[in-house]
């Protein structure tokens, strides 16, 4: 099982998607009504779909997942670039803080980091999550993507075992989380003798729980993690089941 997808729900996921797939530099994997799918490779390290898929209303609070990406000139060209290319609902909104907060065409937030100590991690440094206990939650996430604790960010960091790629950090929430559904979230994929019904087990003991959303007949599962972030564990790709 590994991490493959980011997934963003979206009114408009075909602007959306070429936004981002222009901003990191993306490889096009395709298109239809309902969504949008592009590619982000990591020299020597894990390969990111990021998926937008399509919704009737915009997305809402809350905010438990966003994107950090790297700072420096490239970045910074590939924002200009993104810009010139009509991100639409007034463009993207820079904030005077600490580090600089953008919003793509949907309303997501994201940062671009100047100076923090990030090597190695493309143009995405750290997808950070909200968490209510982050020991317990970067427990659960290591099992869950098999990626390592990683001591050159937070306590909560994970990282690729290939040194490569974007952390995964898990930060303190600043409020308990409601009922409503995560704008964003991850999916999990599963490998060729990975059997599902033992793995949805083993996230229920780990303090994890499996929904059933209304949403008709689904090939993958839906779960949420301790502290309530949604994710989703997908079949076997090529044509395999989670049975």
């Amino acid at each position: 099982m590994y991490l493959e997808n980011i997934v963003f729900d979206s009114v408009d996921p075909h602007t959306q998607g070429r936004f981002w797939q222009e901003l990191l530099g993306c490889k096009f994997l395709g298109e239809e009504a309902q969504g949008f799918e592009t590619r982000l490779e990591i020299p020597g390290g894990p390969t990111l779909d990021l998926c937008f898929q399509r919704v009737a209303e915009a997305p809402g609070e809350p905010v438990r997942l966003h994107l950090d990406l790297l700072g420096g000139p490239e970045q910074s060209q590939r924002a200009a670039q993104a810009v010139k290319l009509g991100a639409r609902r007034g463009g993207i909104r820079q904030h005077d803080v600490s580090g600089t907060v953008w919003a793509d065409p949907g309303g997501n937030a994201f940062c671009v980091l100047e100076n923090r100590p990030y090597s190695s991690t493309g143009p995405i440094a750290a997808l950070p999550l909200d968490s209510a206990d982050v020991s317990r939650d970067a427990q659960f996430w290591a099992w869950l993507t098999g990626w390592n604790q990683s001591f050159a960010g937070q306590p909560g960091s994970l990282r690729h075992r290939s040194g490569h790629g974007p952390l995964l950090e898990l930060h303190p929430e600043s409020e308990p989380k409601g009922p409503a559904k995560n704008r964003m979230h991850l999916d999990m994929r599963l490998e060729s003798g990975d059997d599902a019904q033992v793995i949805a087990e083993e996230i229920v003991a780990r303090g994890g729980r499996e929904l059933h959303p209304n949403w008709g007949e689904l090939a993958w599962r839906v779960y949420q993690d301790p502290s309530g972030n949604e994710f989703c564990v997908l079949p076997v790709a090529g044509g395999g089941n989670d049975d």
